[in-house]
């Protein structure tokens, strides 16, 4: 059962973050390293949730115990073996043990029902954990680069979102995103329902509308948009 926003901290929801490991330079030293983009942090402090970052390695998962809401962050490319392909000569080095670790963080948040937001990498991750594939390569399909312009460079992505679903309760019909992926969605995994498309077709938005708040966007809230982390908040809340 979730704890419905009941920790300890003057009843603020816990949030989990799930953080990118790797090697990083800082001050004088070059470590691997822990660490995740300050803005998710941001926007969950915002919000009024407690964030609480989950380190890339499998023991991690039983922190969901303790959690109302998880955030799926974004990254690199999940390993083509998750879902029986062979990779393509574009995918990145593969980062096992990462995508064990947040595979294990969303089957238990999956399993206690508590809500989950995932954000590009993290929208891609629940629907291979689901069952679904993923196209290695968008431009190869799409014919341009404008999801993934340059590296450290998002793209502006103007996407249009199915009235009713959680993406555009929070967010309205259509919303210019902020994009930096060169992969997507290919099928779908079951369960999951499609609730938004750019304008070429790529899938942005993914639904599982047996769960109260699971949603997959392909693109990054955490640049420049706080709604969807506030209305995670609002739904590990209630």
């Amino acid at each position: 059962m979730a704890s419905n926003g009941s920790s300890p901290l003057r009843g603020q929801p816990l949030i989990g973050i799930t953080a990118y490991g790797e090697r990083a330079r800082y001050l004088a030293w070059d470590h691997d390293t822990v660490l995740i983009p300050r803005s998710y942090v941001d926007h969950v402090v915002t919000a009024g949730g407690v964030p609480v970052l989950l380190p890339p390695v499998p023991a991690a998962a039983a922190a969901v115990d303790t959690l109302d809401a998880v955030v799926l962050s974004g990254g690199p490319d999940l390993a083509a073996r998750c879902y029986g392909a062979t990779p393509h000569p574009k995918t990145d080095l593969p980062r096992d043990e990462r995508d064990a670790a947040e595979l294990a963080v969303l089957g238990r948040a999956l399993d206690r029902g508590i809500p989950v937001l995932c954000v590009c990498r993290g929208a891609q991750l629940l629907n291979v954990a689901l069952g679904g594939t993923l196209t290695q390569h968008l431009p190869e399909i799409v014919g341009h680069d404008g999801h993934n312009p340059a590296p450290g460079v998002f793209g502006a992505v103007t996407v249009t979102l199915d009235p009713g679903g959680r993406a555009s309760a929070a967010v309205g019909e259509t919303v210019v995103a902020q994009c930096h992926h060169h992969q997507s969605i290919d099928r779908l995994a079951p369960g999951l329902r499609i609730t938004g498309r750019a304008v070429d077709g790529t899938i942005e938005a993914v639904e599982h509308p047996e769960y109260p708040f699971v949603l997959g966007v392909q693109w990054h809230p955490e640049q420049d948009d706080p709604r969807l982390f506030a209305a995670l908040v609002e739904a590990a809340r209630t």
